[in-house]
């Protein structure tokens, strides 16, 4: 996997131990870039701490249950993905501009007693993320398509199709995954899908799911 300017072949190019980034139904995969606006101080540190390291950061969803630390903190989910900080802007008004490259997902192992204002985890990455999917052939690039052209149609929004047909299945199927403004839940599972082809599958049936919940919707109002 290579992530700007750095490759990474095996799971000791991680860091055993990384900042983490708790973020509700915002979804980064291997290979994926994520623009994120950064502006509480304690991320803030965290991202002047990551430029003067490696520049890798977690991003981990809350625990989807709610549950809270002692301290009123979120717990995180146990699952998560490690980004190559690639790009920061400053904004003038106290605020960064950050790009992350994905670059594999981790398990989180423990959680650190720390005295950075941010917090930090022990994370053990998964290393079949860091070399090219064998699984893209498997992934049904022609339903994915479908499913794409159908979401697209019902939000009326549009799409460069040259460029679709043109991008790599694992590609595609990881972008249309981020992309889609779907729930914590929903993105904790195209996370946690084993493979490429798993999610595919689970980004179809909640693209289906979605789309024939809004035409009940729509024949209710309207009939």
């Amino acid at each position: 996997m290579k992530a700007g300017n750095q490759s990474y072949r095996h799971a000791g190019d991680i860091d055993s131990v990384i900042p983490v980034l708790p973020m509700a139904a915002t979804l980064l995969l291997p290979g994926g870039r994520l623009s994120l606006t950064v502006l509480e101080p304690r991320y803030l540190a965290m991202t002047d701490y990551v430029l003067s390291g490696r520049r890798l950061i977690g991003m981990v969803q809350p625990r989807l249950d709610g549950g809270r630390r002692g301290d009123g903190e979120p717990e995180l989910c146990q699952v998560g993905c490690v980004g190559r900080l690639a790009s920061v802007s400053e904004t003038g008004d106290g605020r960064y501009l950050i790009t992350l490259n994905g670059i594999c997902r981790f398990r989180l192992a423990e959680e650190l007693t720390v005295s950075t204002p941010f917090r930090q985890c022990r994370v053990t990455p998964f290393e079949r993320d860091l070399h090219d999917d064998v699984d893209e052939e498997r992934a049904d690039r022609p339903a994915l398509l479908r499913a794409f052209r159908a979401y697209h149609e019902a939000n009326n929004l549009e799409a460069d199709w040259d460029s679709v047909n043109q991008t790599a299945t694992a590609s595609l199927v990881n972008r249309l995954s981020m992309m889609v403004p779907y729930g914590a839940a929903e993105k904790q599972a195209l996370l946690e899908a084993p493979d490429l082809k798993t999610r595919a599958e689970t980004l179809i049936a909640i693209t289906e799911i979605t789309l024939a919940a809004r035409r009940r919707l729509s024949s209710l109002l309207f009939s």
